[in-house]
């Protein structure tokens, strides 16, 4: 498993019920996940002071009830010095996942030790922690997200991490259509990160469907591979699509290229039970 072990302003405390309790800095809350279905007894004295907690509703969906709890406050990844602004947000959601520290470190130090210019094309970028990790370290990174609002809110985690002078494209575009128009244009990019939803929209309400989309977009992107590229990088949550699958299906389209194939289990430690809390699932390949 691929653990994102650290983080000193984040962790997962304890997990019981269908939740799990998280310190995000200086504030507690209280989430709901799937992959907890166990009922240990909630020993920790974190649950009964929460300053935010997500209820999921039967009809679907949820909504947040606050304890103290400010509208936007900040933590930091110390091991690369990035600064993020969270705030709750629709569907239990703050703006970050944690638990892909565990790849911003490794793909960090295959940039910082490549002896080259590196350049990074980002989908699906959400709020830019994989973007900001891969620019601190020295790539110059394109970050394309269907969202303005999240290309705003990355823009400001850029702004506070000192990196809002960093070599980074900004975009706001549908992924597959960006993909498209750059193989047309006949630009290429030494690694690419991929962080596709189970199912989302475009700008123009163009539908994404993991399970369909995943395999016709990762053919298009590796004709935008360099000569010699550095790493391509795909991060899954959909349950469907298992470690071994992100391996077969990267070691598939990039076998003309000479590197090797790793996929596994994401996860966050959990302090009170020592267990190991599963967060979905990446696939890296790797020159």
């Amino acid at each position: 498993m691929f653990i994102a072990e650290n983080w000193k302003d984040y962790e997962v405390l304890d997990t019981s019920c269908g939740e799990k309790l998280e310190r995000w800095g200086d504030y507690l809350l209280v989430r709901p996940d799937p992959q907890v279905i166990w009922d240990t007894p909630k020993r920790h004295i974190g649950w009964r002071k929460r300053n935010g907690h997500y209820h999921r509703s039967t009809k679907g969906g949820g909504e947040w009830e606050f304890f103290d709890l400010p509208k936007q406050w900040s933590i930091s990844y110390d091991s690369l010095k990035l600064t993020f602004n969270l705030k709750p947000f629709s569907f239990k959601h703050t703006g970050l996942f944690p638990e892909q520290a565990a790849n911003w470190d490794w793909f960090s130090e295959k940039i910082r030790t490549a002896g080259r210019k590196v350049k990074v094309l980002n989908l699906f970028a959400y709020t830019g922690g994989a973007t900001l990790a891969a620019a601190a370290a020295g790539a110059s990174v394109t970050h394309v997200d269907a969202s303005k609002g999240m290309v705003t809110w990355a823009k400001e985690n850029a702004k506070a991490s000192g990196l809002e002078e960093a070599p980074i494209r900004w975009l706001v575009d549908d992924c597959q259509k960006f993909v498209e128009r750059e193989i047309r244009r006949g630009n290429h990019y030494d690694a690419i990160i991929m962080d596709p939803p189970s199912y989302g929209r475009g700008p123009k309400g163009e539908i994404w469907k993991i399970e369909d989309a995943i395999h016709p977009l990762v053919k298009l992107c590796v004709k935008l591979l360099s000569t010699d590229p550095l790493f391509f990088l795909i991060n899954s949550y959909t349950t469907g699509l298992q470690p071994a699958v992100l391996a077969y299906l990267l070691g598939t389209e990039l076998r003309d290229f000479h590197g090797s194939v790793d996929a596994k289990e994401v996860g966050l430690p959990v302090k009170e039970s020592g267990l190991v809390l599963p967060c979905g699932a990446s696939g890296r390949w790797e020159s």
